[in-house]
């Protein structure tokens, strides 16, 4: 029996942690793990609507998911198709940033580092709405342009990213007094739900790589947690951070989850390669290996030599008998002579798997937990 989503929150929450990685499969609950948990911290009743930023200082939690970009929409003006731009719904944390502290700039440097310097946005007066043009730096500049939904991520992220900057920046000074501004006091959660749904790697490993320095800078008792569908997104972070508790989020059939405890990065944790090891390994350890485990060991190696980079997976095979045991192995997973097939080898075959499994791990440098 699995937990439900307030008990995986009540979790996080228990966790003493400054940061909590959560990797999760598309779909399986990461945005609404983001609203159980600000449930959690925040009852609904006991902070008022995101309406206006002198609102801001009741927050106990910031939180950036789907639900903080469906706060910009486009408006496409397609009576003339020549203006798109793109809409800013206001609630508490965009008036803070660009109302009130004109974070407009600061903005704009981080939009067009993860994308372009020549990608220009430009506020409205009054914030409610952001064009793009393209500069060239010649006399052919293409304004009002409507960007890719990659660059629109970014752009929303660079918002968020103004807001965390300075909650970060003024939580790290110690005396109350000394602060600039009280509107951050309550904080004690920043909940970042996958925020690289549009980016290609190079962007997704620059921002992973920034938020970390970021969250690396906070000196106060602020907690993070982040979650992501993005394996790669999770590796950068997850060595990035020293201290971190890292977590994979299932949800089951009958609609309940489980928020499990993760030794490694995705690699070592809940990557394909590694369900095929942990299987033969339980086969071997309760002596029952059967004749497909050869073809799992089989793809296990080939997996292996495709990421080491060797032409063919016989290779990793012990060099003294190469030959003998990949026509072993090709024999055990490849036979057509299905009258003659029986599902248990014999016991010399099953020391077999296990050599090869042993010589895999062993030889090829797979990851082994300590006192393993």
């Amino acid at each position: 029996m699995g937990k439900t989503l307030a008990e995986v929150a009540q979790q996080l929450q228990d966790t003493n942690k400054k940061v909590q990685l959560i990797y999760a499969f598309n779909g399986t609950g990461k945005t609404r793990l983001s609203r159980a948990f600000k449930q959690l911290i925040a009852p609904k009743g006991a902070e008022v609507d995101e309406a206006t930023s002198a609102e801001l200082a009741d927050k106990k939690m910031l939180y950036y998911s789907a639900f903080t970009e469906d706060l910009f929409y486009w408006d496409n003006d397609l009576g003339r198709d020549a203006e798109p731009k793109l809409k800013i719904q206001p609630n508490a944390f965009t008036k803070w940033v660009l109302e009130e502290q004109g974070q407009d700039r600061s903005i704009t440097t981080t939009f067009q580092r993860y994308t372009s310097d020549k990608l220009t946005p430009h506020f409205s007066e009054d914030f409610s709405s952001v064009s793009f043009s393209f500069e060239r730096g010649n006399q052919q500049p293409e304004p009002h342009i409507k960007i890719s939904k990659g660059e629109e991520s970014n752009f929303i992220w660079s918002v968020f990213n103004a807001l965390l900057e300075q909650v970060i920046a003024e939580l790290n000074i110690p005396e109350l007094a000394d602060r600039s501004t009280d509107v951050f006091n309550n904080l004690t959660h920043v909940f970042v739900d996958d925020p690289v749904s549009s980016l290609d790697e190079n962007h997704l490993i620059e921002l992973a790589v920034n938020l970390a320095a970021l969250i690396k800078s906070s000196q106060s008792d602020l907690k993070f947690i982040i979650t992501t569908h993005s394996p790669l997104f999770y590796n950068v972070l997850f060595n990035e951070f020293n201290g971190k508790a890292s977590y994979m989020l299932e949800r089951f059939d009958d609609g309940s989850f489980a928020l499990t405890e993760k030794p490694g990065d995705s690699n070592k944790s809940f990557s394909y390669h590694l369900h095929l090891l942990q299987t033969i390994e339980h086969a071997v350890a309760n002596g029952k290996v059967e004749r497909f485990h050869f073809t799992l060991l089989r793809n296990l190696y080939e997996k292996t030599a495709g990421f080491l980079g060797y032409p063919r997976w016989a290779e990793l095979l012990p060099d003294e008998k190469q030959l003998y045991y990949s026509r072993i192995i090709n024999f055990t997973s490849h036979s057509t002579l299905s009258n003659e097939a029986v599902s248990q080898p014999t016991p010399e075959e099953g020391r077999t798997v296990k050599l090869l499994l042993d010589h895999l791990k062993t030889k090829h440098a797979f990851w082994q937990p300590q006192g393993a």
